[in-house]
């Protein structure tokens, strides 16, 4: 059972693994090797995300998603099958737990009394700061 928190755990006969020959490193073994892991799970179908987690997991990634509901996530960073199949889990758990946390609802608030004064009294001495920097002019002309 895939971990991701105490309250989303994914149990081992959701998840699709395969493995293929991998393009990464791995010298003359890349040619004979399925170093490779690819994972393929469903959470439109998935009973063990909750359903809000489930909404905002499908919202993020709806352009990772395919037609018939799998994510499909490769690894191929390792020389070893085992390494590369860790890495596809972590991802996974990343991006579930990117999700599982419900966003902060931001809530307008106006400038206090306080704030709108000391910005006008800053305005204002800002003003006279620069009327002091002018030259004086004589109207006696």
């Amino acid at each position: 059972m895939l971990k991701v928190t105490d309250r989303i755990q994914i149990p081992w006969d959701e998840l699709e693994i395969s493995y293929a020959r991998s393009s990464g490193p791995g010298g003359q073994n890349v040619n004979k090797r399925e170093t490779k892991a690819v994972l393929s799970w469903n959470p439109r179908e998935s009973p063990s995300l909750p359903y809000e987690v489930k909404l905002r997991f499908l919202d993020r990634y709806a352009n990772r998603v395919s037609e018939d509901g799998h994510i499909v996530i490769a690894s191929d960073e390792h020389r070893s099958q085992d390494m590369n199949l860790k890495s596809c889990f972590d991802k996974l758990q990343k991006m579930i737990l990117a999700v599982a946390i419900p966003p902060k609802i931001r809530r307008p608030t106006r400038p206090t009394k306080g704030s709108k004064t000391r910005r006008l009294n800053e305005k204002t001495r800002q003003g006279d700061t620069k009327k002091m920097r002018q030259k004086v002019s004589s109207h006696h002309e």
